[in-house]
């Protein structure tokens, strides 16, 4: 008679206790998974992924000290056949083709868990990868040929969603008063904006920057 496989191995890493005792629930509810271990932030992550060497890891993307994006990076960066679902309540295209570049398996929205996240940990176990919601796919293929706004850019616009003026952004960035005005006429033609706020708020759906970054 043959041994029953190996549970899948979990490890759970979101800074909010009631989703990571909810996500916990639903694992234990599963015969053919076991929680591992939990962490709250990034950091504690990439430590405990060294520890624990889950099979899956569920990552949330908005992190303490290190997001989920780096500590994906990094926990590949030690195991390149680690196997991570992205958990978000973001949209946005930009932060999905972030997370994928970063080694994710699966990128799931946190509305959409107790009907996919079971099935997907299965799949991403077995090497598949999930597809891709597709209201995200859908925006990843509309903007693909899009150019992407620099790190000196995307620091110009969080400044502007910050409500600052181009002079007080140029005295924080240590920059001329046209210099930021050269970087706001890339910011626009780039995102197809047609003003600041516009450009603000494109980019805040996209998740190009978030508010709380």
């Amino acid at each position: 008679m043959s041994a029953s496989p190996e549970p899948i191995g979990v490890l759970i890493v979101d800074d909010h206790p009631l989703l990571r005792d909810g996500l916990a629930a639903m694992i234990a509810n599963q015969p053919d998974m076991r929680l591992l271990g939990e962490a709250s932030d990034g950091e504690e992550a990439v430590a405990r992924y060294q520890a624990l060497r889950p099979d899956v890891v569920l990552m949330d993307l908005q992190l303490p000290r290190v997001d989920g994006v780096e500590a994906t990076a990094r926990i590949r960066a030690l195991d390149p056949r680690a196997r991570v679902i992205i958990l978000t309540t973001y949209s946005g295209d930009a932060r999905a083709v972030r997370a994928l570049q970063a080694g994710a398996s699966a990128y799931l929205l946190k509305d959409a868990l107790r009907r996919e996240l079971v099935d997907t940990l299965r799949e991403v176990h077995q090497g598949r990868r999930h597809q891709m919601p597709a209201a995200i796919a859908g925006s990843i293929a509309a903007h693909i040929a899009d150019e992407q706004l620099s790190h000196r850019e995307t620091e110009v616009l969080l400044h502007v969603a910050a409500g600052q003026s181009n002079k007080v952004i140029g005295q924080h960035m240590s920059i001329s008063e046209q210099t930021v005005k050269a970087h706001m006429k890339s910011i626009l033609g780039k995102l197809g904006a047609r003003d600041r706020t516009h450009a603000v708020t494109v980019a805040l759906r996209r998740g190009i920057i978030s508010l709380d970054t």
